[in-house]
């Protein structure tokens, strides 16, 4: 069971990693990061702070149930939002002030084997999701490694104002997905906005946002050319569910 200094160091190194300006993921104070600590509080990021330069003082600590409760709420006001946000922190001697997108990262940690989240804003994804062809475009699968990866789909959320609206509508599309695939999302993608990765580790979140990049890139250039030919669903399942390639996926995501 890992401590919570070392599960801050693990989301620091993530951040850091995410926050490359050579990976081009994010810019300025783009992008938020967090990690479970146990069944009631995790760590996200400190609203105004930058993924490139994370340290220790980038996160906050809060209480999971107190920013799902929040979430549950239908109707909160922006000085209420701040409100719910400063009264889940664990410490309140101090000042910083949890991102605005704390309740999404809430409600993803509460999903079954989630424990990493990385949410970047990847100049190659959102090419695609800030296109009229975006739904389409991520639609189907194109190869094996992507499937592996990020999963035997992705979930795609339509546009809502960043912060607890965008958090709500986001539930929905989860659960939706969830019903259909039995599983959690490991890429969640967010129409004009960004990309969310999910994963039990640090090095998870870092892969699948490395895959799902690869992926934005290859469909770009197939754009260019025409269409996608997406694999069929049956490619998909025999992929997804091949014991060969769950040994790769269990290896690929165990790396410390």
């Amino acid at each position: 069971m890992s401590t919570n200094k070392e599960i801050l160091k693990q989301l620091i190194e993530m951040s850091l990693s995410l926050g490359d300006p050579a990976r081009d993921l994010v810019i300025l104070g783009e992008g938020n990061t967090s990690a479970r600590i146990d069944e009631k509080t995790f760590y996200v990021k400190a609203s105004g702070k930058e993924l490139r330069t994370a340290d220790e003082n980038s996160f906050v600590k809060v209480s999971l149930p107190l920013i799902l409760d929040g979430l549950s709420h239908e109707t909160l006001s922006d000085e209420e939002v701040r409100k719910v946000l400063m009264e889940a922190k664990i410490d309140h001697s101090d000042d910083k002030v949890p991102s605005l997108e704390t309740f999404l990262h809430a409600y993803v940690l509460s999903l079954p084997n989630i424990r990493f989240v990385g949410h970047t804003h990847p100049t190659a994804v959102n090419a695609i999701l800030c296109s009229d062809h975006a739904r389409e475009a991520v639609s189907g699968r194109l190869f094996p490694d992507e499937i592996v990866c990020c999963g035997p789909s992705v979930c795609f959320v339509e546009y809502e104002d960043p912060g607890l609206a965008l958090a709500r509508h986001l539930r929905r599309r989860v659960k939706e997905f969830i019903d259909v695939q039995n599983m959690a999302p490991r890429v969640i993608l967010m129409e004009n906005h960004g990309m969310i990765a999910c994963g039990r580790s640090a090095w998870d979140v870092e892969m699948i946002t490395s895959m799902y990049v690869k992926t934005a890139r290859i469909l770009v250039g197939v754009y260019a050319l025409g269409k996608p030919h997406f694999l069929t669903p049956e490619n998909v399942a025999r992929i997804h569910t091949r014991p060969d390639e769950k040994y790769r996926q269990v290896k690929l995501g165990g790396k410390p």
